[in-house]
C-alpha cells in the first residue's frame, strides 16, 4: 500500500491562529473596560476627596478661631481682679458636681451587687474631669471568697465598670474582718 504523502505547495504552512486571536481581542476589550471602570471611579474619588479637603479645612479654620475665643478669654479670666471670681466660680462647680451625686441611688445599686456576707465600711465617690463617677469603697468580709464574688458581681453590673482592688488588711483585734480597699467606676449621670 502506497504511503500517503502530504505536500503543501503555499509559501507558508497554515496554522490555526484565529482561536488565539479571538480570544487576544477579548482580553483587550475587558482589559479596556476595566481600565475605563478605574479611570471613571479615580475621577469620582478625586472629586469627593476634594470635598472632604474643603470640609476639613473649614473646620480647622473654625477650631482655630474657637481656640483664639478661648484663648482671649481665659487670659480675661486670669487676670488679677478676676482670679477671687474664678476660684469661686470653680468653687462652686465642684460644690454643685458632688451635690449631684444621689447618694440613694449608689446605696440602692450597691445593694443589688453586695453579697449578704460582705459589710461597706465606707463609700467615697470621686468625679474626674470627664464627669464621671468613680467610687473609693472599703469592704470587709470573714473570708476572702465573698469579696470576689462582689467584684465579679460589681463588673457585670450595667451601673458598675471594672473594678480594681488596692490594697487589704487581714483581721485585727479591734476588727474581726478582712478589709479591701476597693475602687470601680460608677455610671450614674450627673
Amino acid at each position: 500500500m502506497p504511503a500517503k504523502l502530504r505536500i503543501n505547495l503555499a509559501s507558508e504552512p497554515f496554522r490555526r491562529d484565529r482561536p488565539m486571536v479571538a480570544a487576544s481581542i477579548l482580553v483587550a476589550v475587558l482589559l479596556s473596560g476595566s481600565l475605563g471602570l478605574l479611570s471613571y471611579l479615580a475621577v469620582i474619588e478625586r472629586g469627593r476627596m476634594a470635598h472632604t479637603r474643603a470640609a476639613v479645612t473649614k473646620l480647622e479654620a473654625e477650631v482655630r478661631a474657637l481656640g483664639i475665643g478661648q484663648s482671649s478669654l481665659e487670659a480675661v479670666a486670669r487676670r488679677p481682679e478676676n482670679a477671687e471670681v474664678l476660684e469661686r466660680s470653680l468653687l462652686l462647680n465642684t460644690l454643685l458636681q458632688r451635690k449631684g451625686i444621689s447618694w440613694t441611688k449608689i446605696f440602692s445599686d450597691l445593694e443589688e451587687v453586695i453579697p449578704h456576707n460582705v459589710r461597706l465600711v465606707s463609700v467615697r465617690p470621686e468625679v474626674n474631669g470627664q464627669n464621671e463617677i468613680s467610687l473609693q469603697m472599703v469592704v470587709g468580709a470573714a473570708t476572702s471568697e465573698p469579696v470576689l464574688e462582689l467584684l465579679m458581681s460589681l463588673e457585670k453590673s450595667p451601673q458598675f465598670g471594672p473594678t480594681s482592688l488596692h490594697s487589704w488588711l487581714p483581721p485585727s483585734q479591734n476588727e474581726p474582718l478582712y478589709r479591701y480597699r476597693v475602687s470601680v467606676s460608677y455610671a450614674q449621670k450627673l
